[in-house]
């Protein structure tokens, strides 16, 4: 039996560990900002470019390539360091943001988007797998948690900062940007982070790195069928549908003959590494998939302006604020995590059940209480995954472990925007084709509501009420999914520094049996 000992912690020194620390949250502010920072920049760029057909691929460009090369960083982390391939994974990011901020046509700055993401995807799983190499199991739920602000942080910020860069600077510069913040990264890291060979020899998983990387992207390619192809049944969806399925057997016989697979099939006996991997696609769902739904419900339904449905989304991260650092320090102090996992989907559920009966007219004040309690909801499990699954996994395993987690956690957001969009078009297409003055309710912009008459105006209210209803009533489904794997996990307590190492050959143990 091959007995896992946790090895000691990378950095000894407090000082530089919060140095590191704060240069490994630059790195991925950098990173998760990126994605949000381009959606007020978009109209601009087509303007230039032109090719309103590829509007899209600007943003699903880059998910793609994230989402396509998440799970093998995690395992080059394992099988080589951490360090160097954390750098690359910057490296990579920071040339791709010079070429985007450089691009001279669309496909330039489409290819270029798909660069920064194979960057973005390797910082993304690269930075809590060092967390993990920093600090111990209780420790680290501390710092999961302001990682975890930081993510929120580039998703409320990215959307104003990308419009006012591109109005006082250019659209280029909301990329160039990365470019000088990407070599103080790596400089740092260069510098202060120490380089921990591991005691293996490198054997890379090439074939299950090409077929979950084709998996992932058959996935996001089919949730964006409506999008893509007009449609979210067509026959080009069904066909990516059916090689998705094709290269999902396929890697799973592969994974379980390779040497060092990718995502170690093991991983997936010991209960709580796959609970855990359900409530992560459930809370990228819930969380990260439902902010631009949320946006386009205060605009249409309310009659907010941006700026005002701005407002109360600041209601929304002061709860994930509040939610995330009391968790982390609570976690941190009594080493459980489960009831954080209970309390925050039983959260979002009710949250989401109250909102799905809001219609037009009802009080601003309600409404922003339901967006603080969502938010409370999203902050008080979102570092539980990461901190459960590195718990749960050998040592030997733990990039490979976190990577699945990351990677399940956008993929829960991506199938859920394409869900929530494909509920929308059709409830609108039923509802919103027979109120005077709107020839297609779809191409409203919240100026062209405000200029409507009084009735019609009430009208499309009422209609966007209407078709919120059904898509607020499945997040509750989704996020009643979620609740039902934390109520299923097993009641861990995570050890203490000097407990690590008896947990970890423990575990080792029972993924060995």
């Amino acid at each position: 039996m091959d007995m896992q000992l946790a090895p000691a912690p990378l950095v000894t020194d407090p000082r530089r560990r919060l140095i590191l620390f704060f240069f490994l949250m630059t790195a991925m502010f950098m990173a998760t900002l990126d994605n949000q920072i381009v959606s007020t920049a978009l109209p601009t760029i087509v303007g230039e470019f032109g090719h309103l057909d590829r509007f899209g691929w600007i943003g699903s460009a880059y998910l793609l390539a994230l989402s396509a090369v998440m799970p093998l960083y995690g395992k080059l982390g394992d099988l080589f360091g951490r360090k160097y391939v954390m750098m690359t994974a910057i490296a990579i990011f920071t040339v791709g943001s010079a070429v985007c901020g450089l691009a001279v046509s669309m496909n330039t700055l489409i290819a270029a988007r798909v660069l920064q993401g194979f960057g973005g995807g390797g910082i993304m799983v690269s930075i809590f797998a060092v967390n993990a190499d920093l600090f111990e199991p209780r420790e680290r739920a501390r710092y999961q948690s302001y990682s975890s602000l930081v993510l929120m942080a580039s998703g409320a910020i990215g959307p104003v900062l990308g419009g006012t860069m591109s109005d006082l600077f250019g659209w280029r510069s909301i990329f160039l940007v990365n470019v000088p913040i990407g070599f103080i990264v790596l400089t740092g890291l260069a510098f202060m982070l120490p380089y921990r060979k591991p005691h293996r020899r490198p054997k890379i998983d090439y074939a299950g790195a090409l077929l979950l990387a084709l998996t992932t992207t058959s996935i996001v390619l089919a949730t964006d069928s409506s999008e893509l192809f007009g449609a979210l049944i067509s026959p080009q969806s069904i066909g990516i549908v059916a090689f998705g399925i094709v290269c999902a057997i396929t890697w799973v016989l592969v994974e379980r003959r390779a040497p060092e697979p990718i995502v170690p099939l093991p991983l997936f006996r010991n209960s709580t590494f796959s609970l855990l991997l359900v409530i992560s696609i459930m809370g990228g769902a819930i969380a990260i998939g439902m902010v631009n739904y949320l946006a386009l419900f205060l605009q249409t339904t309310t009659g907010l302006s941006p700026s005002g449905a701005g407002l109360l989304f600041i209601l929304l991260t002061g709860g994930l604020v509040c939610g995330s650092l009391n968790a982390g320090r609570i976690i941190s102090k009594t080493g459980r995590y489960k009831p954080f996992a209970i309390a925050s989907l039983t959260c979002s559920a009710i949250a989401f059940a109250l909102i799905s009966q809001v219609h037009a007219g009802t009080p601003i004040a309600f409404i922003g209480a339901i967006m603080l309690l969502h938010g409370i909801g999203i902050g008080l499990a979102q570092q539980v995954p990461v901190i459960g699954v590195q718990n749960a996994a050998p040592a030997r395993d733990v990039g490979a472990a976190t990577g699945s987690v990351t990677l399940s956690r956008m993929g829960g957001a991506s199938i859920a925007i394409s869900i929530y969009g494909a509920i929308i078009a059709s409830q609108l297409g039923r509802l919103g084709s027979s109120i005077p003055g709107v020839a297609n309710i779809e191409e409203l912009t919240p100026k062209m509501m405000a200029a409507l008459p009084e009735a019609s105006r009430q009208a499309v209210a009422n209609a966007y009420a209407s078709a919120f209803s059904p898509l607020f009533m499945t997040s509750c489904g989704i996020a009643l999914i979620g609740l039902v794997a934390a109520i299923m996990l097993k009641p861990v307590q995570l050890p203490r520094a000097g407990e690590q190492k008896t947990s970890q050959t423990n575990v080792a143990a029972e993924a060995a049996e």
